[in-house]
């Protein structure tokens, strides 16, 4: 199985839906000329399609690139739709959990308490 390592991986997901005839040469293109980063870098780039049910991710690793493509034969990606980014960036963790069907942006964490005094 070909998954990202939970720790230590850099992973920039690019919000908009992306033209998935768009292959190595176009998803470079856009990881420098929309997302503003170098393709080179050791990161993965993680594109999705407009029906959300295809996800391709980019790398690059040493002497070319690689492309990851994952296909769901029913569910979708729970994709991001309201932040102001374009731009987001995960952990290996949370791009796992993504792959795996988890909705990491309506997830919501415990509540914050602050307290003054234990007394």
């Amino acid at each position: 199985m070909m998954r990202p390592d939970n720790s230590s991986v850099t992973v920039y997901l690019h919000r908009e839906p992306v033209d998935f005839r768009k292959s190595i040469n176009g998803l470079a293109v856009l990881v420098e000329a929309e997302m503003n980063l170098n393709p080179f870098e050791e990161a993965l780039f993680v594109f999705c399609n407009r029906q959300r049910d295809k996800i391709k991710i980019l790398y690059w690793e040493r002497n070319g690139f690689c492309l990851w493509y994952k296909r769901l034969d029913k569910e979708r990606f729970k994709w991001p739709k309201k932040l102001g980014e374009d731009v987001i960036n995960l952990t290996g963790q949370e791009l796992n959990w993504l792959l795996d069907g988890f909705d990491l942006w309506n997830n919501r964490p415990h509540q914050t308490l602050n307290y003054q005094s234990v007394i």
